[in-house]
């Protein structure tokens, strides 16, 4: 799965998508519509909590909008480095053997 959109914008195309006014989907979150339109413009971010509620909202399965905010946190978080696929090799290891510690 390759998606170059933020969850931002995967957000706000849902909501037009569905055919939803900003503050229909804001009060369902219990949130300020002027909230969830910084959220959908990258200008706040949204909380893991807000994942199922978009997916009840739209409709859609939850692990995709789950996949593009975390991929967003990892994304925003090593930007700015020059060794982007070293960091993002080693942490997949690191991911694996934590699993494996985890579960042993």
């Amino acid at each position: 799965m390759t998606q170059k959109e933020t969850f931002g914008e995967v957000i706000r195309k849902l909501r037009e998508d569905s055919g939803l006014p900003l503050r229909k989907v804001a009060a369902h979150l219990d949130i300020d519509p002027s909230t969830l339109g910084k959220i959908e413009r990258n200008e706040r971010n949204a909380n893991k909590e807000m994942i199922e509620k978009f997916a009840e909202i739209f409709s859609v399965n939850a692990k995709p909008l789950l996949v593009s905010y975390l991929s967003d946190k990892v994304a925003y978080e090593i930007m700015e480095e020059d060794c982007t696929k070293d960091i993002l090799k080693v942490a997949e290891e690191k991911i694996k053997y934590y699993k494996k510690v985890k579960i042993d």
